[in-house]
């Protein structure tokens, strides 16, 4: 069976993008199953991170490789954490430490205490494939919602627990896992790839 290498450590996330890639007739391994495999630093823009995880990925392991880089960009906080979403308050943080930082860094600001649409936020992603023959494939999905005073159930990861979906009364993390899949930015990022993922079967 062929190969694709999924460039990411993060348990949430391989299982998310194997639960988006069923159907695929191809082994989706992650980086563990390439310990020699090492990412580059991540910087400040979504698309040459994930181009340069995926390239990286792809070099060091002689496979097609897949890699994303997400974010969440909150209106009252400027677009931050953005970029730096997975990195936010420092590397001592693990993901509760890092939505308790930003709920507290909304509430120290009154509008965002007072306007509705100062709590606005979307999910950004950006998915990347590179080829062994050096092709690049790019694509983008968002998902906009907006950030809840509390953290609110206990599925997804990262801030899940609270950024509420537009058209939704639930924060994602609430969210059965299939509808998740339907409506995130990495599914519609994902969805965008889907061409260029199937011929990988051939």
């Amino acid at each position: 069976m062929k190969a694709l290498l999924l460039a990411s450590a993060n348990p949430g996330k391989l299982a998310e993008f194997r639960a988006l890639l069923a159907g695929l007739d191809i082994a989706l391994p992650g980086l563990a199953d390439f310990p020699g495999v090492a990412l580059p630093a991540e910087g400040s823009d979504y698309r040459e991170n994930a181009a340069a995880k995926a390239r990286s990925a792809c070099e060091g392991s002689g496979l097609p490789a897949l890699a994303d880089d997400s974010g969440l960009e909150v209106a009252a906080l400027g677009g931050a954490p953005g970029p730096h979403s997975a990195r936010y308050g420092g590397p001592g943080l693990d993901d509760r430490a890092r939505l308790e930082l930003l709920l507290a860094e909304l509430a120290a600001r009154p509008s965002a205490r007072q306007a509705a649409q100062a709590r606005e936020a979307r999910f950004v992603c950006v998915a990347a494939l590179a080829l062994p023959e050096g092709a690049l494939h790019l694509a983008r999905g968002e998902c906009a919602g907006e950030i809840l005073r509390a953290p609110q159930g206990g599925g997804g990861f990262g801030y899940d627990p609270v950024f509420r979906p537009a058209d939704h009364n639930c924060s994602m993390a609430e969210l059965p896992p299939a509808e998740k899949n339907r409506i995130s930015h990495r599914a519609r990022a994902l969805a965008k790839l889907r061409p260029q993922l199937q011929r990988l079967q051939a």
